[in-house]
Parts: structure tokens; sequence; C-alpha cells
């Protein structure tokens, strides 16, 4: 009994494996780790090498039963993904922890380091650590599959606006490469009067119509076309199309509003000038300087039509210009511009400069105008304007002359225009010498108005050297301040060439 006793204190909680008798502290097994270990693999069942499905055309990883989602590399998202494809295996043990492993972003393998626990011989507890190799496996997914086969779209947007100028398309094709709409889209084609999007989803295309909305005054028609049909599983294929139309009012139109709709925008005077289109229609009254906003619902209430057509603006030159310092307001009046000057003009036309005969108006451009100054402006009073609210008017509420904006050399502005705008990759019909000199319209407006300029993304063009302005002729430009840098960022991602991510 004293030799136990002695025996028990020179060793307390030790015992002897019973495989390899090395000494060990007490556990349920009456076992060693390493030998536990080389008579129970707790990862047996897991396989060690499993096969993960990739979209090289849309960088999208296969989550079965069948959606692809799309995974930045050693991300949460590929993780949790890696683990699903061995969900069923780790149910049977307890996981511990899980991360990636660095491997080459060419070799089309992902490895992932596994810790996981199981509960063996007698309760005992075993860890044991090992690396899941993932193969990564190029297959086409559906979608881009029909992309290839060219019967891809599910649903179209048509976007019509019934005008000869193209400036509202223009700057809504800046707010979708700003807001990145564009990204979801199978194809865009540009035709005479607007321009279809082609998507492989109706969500998407939903998506957009609700965008339009809050971007343009516009409306839309829905309407869809049965394909094909499942009598047994009662499921259907349809092809939807979405007929959205913007206002046929665009930027510098002169607009003859109805008695009634000039009344309820505080009794301002019915010629008025557009000077932008945004999420509404905002006029300005040439005579008062009073503003009104106009948005979708309220323009197809009470609709009204441009009295002009763009080729229709004529040069004038300033004979005499002076600033109406009182402006009388009526009651209930709207709101005054604090950016534009009221001005009371004489003009003459450039090409009537052998005559005597002259112009009085009144402009919103009295801050611009000098005697001497350029014009571009419409002559009301030798045009044919076959509109029915003008037609109801006193001839003496009609002016002779609305003057639209003073006009610069324009081959100096395009030499000296140091920036540049993206665009669409869209297919196109044709692109005539009238589309270019619209567009170049649209980039003008863009110097001109700041407004319209926030909301577009506008990249300094590195090719151009920034000039001086010693002999600017007061032509308004952009700063260096607003533009951004052209950045070209990729990323590889499944070790091909890479993805540009921003071109």
């Amino acid at each position: 009994m004293e030799y136990m006793a002695e025996s028990t204190d020179r060793s307390p909680g030790h015992i002897l494996c019973c495989e390899c008798g090395v000494p060990i502290s007490s556990n349920p097994a009456n076992i060693c780790v390493a030998c536990l270990r080389s008579k129970v693999d707790i990862s047996q069942g897991i396989p060690k090498q499993v096969s993960i499905s990739f979209c090289k055309q849309c960088q999208r990883y296969f989550q079965p039963p069948g959606t692809w989602i799309q995974c930045a590399l050693e991300s949460r998202e590929l993780l949790a993904l890696c683990l699903k494809k061995i969900k069923a295996p780790l149910s049977k043990v307890r996981l511990v922890d899980a991360g990636f492993v660095w491997t080459e972003p060419h070799s089309k393998r992902l490895k992932v380091k596994l810790t996981i626990q199981k509960e063996v011989m007698n309760g005992a507890i075993l860890q044991q650590v090992f690396v899941v190799d993932y193969v990564v496996q190029s297959q086409m997914c559906g979608d881009c599959h029909r992309v290839e086969a060219k019967d891809f779209w599910k649903a179209v947007i048509q976007v019509r606006q019934k005008t000869l100028h193209k400036k509202t398309f223009y700057y809504l094709e800046q707010l979708i490469l700003k807001y990145g709409m564009h990204q979801n889209t199978l194809r865009i084609k540009e035709i005479h009067d607007g321009l279809d999007f082609y998507y492989s989803s109706k969500q998407h295309a939903q998506k957009m119509v609700e965008f339009l909305q809050c971007t343009v005054p516009c409306r839309y028609k829905a309407s869809q076309r049965l394909i094909s049909q499942d009598i047994h599983s009662n499921t259907y294929n349809y092809k939807s199309t979405f007929s959205v139309e913007i206002v046929p009012i665009c930027k510098d139109n002169v607009v003859c509003l109805s008695p009634k709709l000039a009344q309820s925008l505080g009794n301002m005077n019915q010629i008025c000038v557009c000077i932008r289109v945004t999420s509404a229609i905002h006029l300005i009254d040439p005579n008062t300087l009073q503003v009104a906003d106009i948005d979708g619902s309220t323009f197809w209430s009470h609709p009204f039509n441009s009295l002009c057509h763009p080729k229709q603006l004529e040069e004038f030159i300033v004979m005499e210009c002076s600033i109406v310092r009182d402006i009388k307001r009526a009651a209930g009046a709207g709101m005054i511009s604090k950016k534009h000057t009221l001005g009371e003009v004489w003009v003459q036309k450039t090409s009537e400069m052998n005559t005597d005969k002259q112009y009085f108006c009144r402009t919103h451009l009295g801050h611009l105008l000098n005697p001497g100054d350029l014009v571009l402006g419409f002559d009301l009073a030798n045009c044919n304007l076959n509109d029915e609210h003008v037609n109801k008017m006193n001839s003496d509420r009609v002016p002779d002359v609305v003057l639209i904006k003073k006009s610069y050399d324009r081959t100096k502005r395009q030499r000296r225009r140091n920036w540049k705008l993206k665009e669409l990759a869209r297919e196109r019909e044709n692109m005539d010498t009238d589309d270019e000199r619209q567009y170049q319209d649209f980039l003008e407006d863009l110097e001109e108005d700041e407004a319209i300029r926030k909301n577009v993304n506008i990249y300094r063009d590195s090719a151009i050297p920034v000039e001086s302005d010693t002999d600017d002729e007061g032509a308004p430009r952009i700063s260096l301040a607003e533009m951004l840098e052209d950045l070209h960022i990729s990323q590889d991602a499944t070790g091909e060439e890479g993805a540009s991510m921003l071109t």
C-alpha cells in the first residue's frame, strides 16, 4: 500500500498509451493523439478534390441547382460557394475554421484549408486540418449560351422621342454610363428616332424603365408575346416589350403653352424657351425671367410642341443692348431666375446687313450680350407658326424674335476642347453629318450649362494640351477641377488575360 501511494505521487494523472506505451495524460480513449490519428481519420468521406463551374463570358460561378453568381477571388461569397459543394459530408463533423490557400490566378485551382472536429472513441474529440482542392472548369451559362445562339433576349425597351434633335438622347446616354445601367444589357441598337435596349430577363428591363422615369420626363406602355408554353407543368415563355416615349421637347426649343397651363405656372407668358431638360422640362419666360418646371405627368395632361425647327435658327448681330433693372411682377407670379439678366435689344439679321431692317425684343441673355455680338434666335415674325395655341393668341403678344444663345466660333471651341465623353457600345444604322453637328451642340451645352454638367462624367483628354485663355473670345469652358482622369482598371479573375472593368 505504501508503494502504491508512492508511485501515485510520482506521476499523478498520467498513464501509458495502450498502443505505443508513451506516457500520456489520462483521456477517455487511453491512447495518444498520434496513435489515435493513425487509427481514425475524421476527414474520411469528405472529398479532397471537387470541381466548380465558371463561365468565362460573364465571369460568374455556378451555384447548384441553377444559379450563377459573381464572386471575387478569395471573397466570402466564393468561400461559401465552395463549402456548399461539400455541405453533405461536412454535416457529419464540426467545422471550426475555413480559409483560402493562395494559388496562382491562372492555375484554375482554388484551395480551401479546413479545420474540423469530431467525437471518436469513448467521447474523445479529435481535431484535424486538411486542404480541399477545387478545380475550376469552364462552362457557358444559359444566358451566355443564348447570346451566342442569337436567340437570347427576353425583354426589349424601345426608347423614342418624336423630335429632330438628339440632345436628350446624348444626355440620357451619359446618365446611363454614370450609373452603370448598361451593364445588364445584351445589346443596344441605335435607330433613327431612338434606342433599343435588349435584356435577358424582364426584371432587368423593368429596372431600366424605372431609371428612365426618374431621369427624363416620359411615359411607357408594356406588352408581351407568348413564345411557347408547357401545358403539363403550366409554364409559359414570354417576350416583353416596353415602349418608352420621351417628351418631344429639347433644350433651346421655343414652345407655346396652353392658357390654362401658363396660368397654373404663375401667370407666365405662353411663349417660353426651354433652357434644359433633365427629370423635368425647365422653361423660362424671356419677357419676365419667370421660370417653371414641368414634369412628365403635367406635360401629357397639357401637351405642347416646339414652334420652330432647330435648323430654322438664324444668326443676328446685336446693334443695341440695355439692361432692364426694374422688373414689374404681376400678381401671383412665380419664381424669377437669378442666373439670367433681362435685357432689351435691337438686333439685325446677318443675312440682311445690306438693309436697315431691325428687330426689337426682350431676352434673358442680357448678361451675355454686348453691341456687335452674334446671337442665334428664331424669327417668329417671318415664320409660319402652325400651332393651335399660337393661332388663338393676340398678335401683339407674340414676339418678333426670340433669342436663344450667344454664338461663338465653333472651330476654335473644338480645337480648345481638352476633355471628352464616353459612349455606349451600340449598333448604329448610319451616322450622317447632321448627327455629328447635333453632338457638337450637346458638347457646347455642357460647357455653357453647369446644371447639366454636374450629372455627367467628363474625362480629361490628355492628347490635347491645356492652352491659355489669352486669345479667348469669352466662350464658356470646363475647368480642370470638373474633369476626371480616364482610368483603366483590369482585374484577373480566372487566369485569363483579365477583364476590363472600366473602359
